[in-house]
C-alpha cells in the first residue's frame, strides 16, 4: 500500500515545547504540512525552535483561527480526518481505514480534542494504553499515531 498523504491539525496547543515536537514529529514521518489551530503558538518562538531544531523552518506550516474551518477545507480536499482521542466509540490506531490522504486532530493537554471537532471527525482513533496513566503526552502521543499511520497499517 503506498503510505497516505498525512497533515497535522493541532488544536488549542499550550505548550510551545508540545509545538516543537509535533514539527520534529512532522519531518521524521513526513507530514505535508501542520495546521495550528485556535491558540497554539506559532513560529518564529525560540521555545519552539528549542524542541523543533529547525524543523520549524522547513515543515509547511498554516494558522488557522478556526479548527472546524480547516477541518472542513480538508475534507473538501478528500482527507480522512482522524482525531486522536481516547473515546466510548473510538477505535485502535491499527484499525484505522486504509486511505490515501490522512488530517491528524492532536488536542488541548488537559482537555483534548473538542466535542464539536470530535463530531466533525470521521474517525476518533486512541492508542491503547498499558499502564495505570489513561494518555500520553501530546508531543509524544502525535508521534506514536504519526507513526501507526505510516507505518503500522496493513
Amino acid at each position: 500500500m503506498t503510505p497516505p498523504r498525512l497533515v497535522v491539525v493541532a488544536h488549542n496547543i499550550r505548550s510551545m515545547a508540545n509545538v516543537g515536537s509535533l514539527f520534529r514529529s512532522a519531518d521524521a514521518f513526513g507530514v505535508a504540512k501542520i495546521f495550528l489551530c485556535g491558540y497554539t503558538g506559532i513560529p518564529p518562538r525560540n521555545e519552539i525552535a528549542k524542541v523543533a531544531l529547525g524543523a520549524e523552518t522547513w515543515i509547511p506550516w498554516e494558522h488557522a483561527k478556526l479548527t472546524h474551518r480547516v477541518v472542513e477545507r480538508l475534507q473538501r480536499e478528500g482527507y480522512t480526518v482522524v482525531a486522536l482521542e481516547c473515546t466510548k466509540q473510538s477505535v485502535p490506531l491499527s484499525r484505522l481505514p486504509a486511505t490515501k490522504k490522512i488530517a491528524l486532530i492532536v488536542g488541548n493537554e488537559v482537555q483534548g480534542v473538542s466535542k464539536p471537532i470530535l463530531k466533525r471527525a470521521e474517525v476518533v482513533a486512541h492508542i491503547p494504553m498499558l499502564g495505570k496513566k489513561e494518555s500520553l503526552n501530546v508531543g509524544v502521543a502525535a508521534g506514536c499515531a504519526l507513526y501507526a499511520v505510516r507505518y503500522g497499517r496493513s
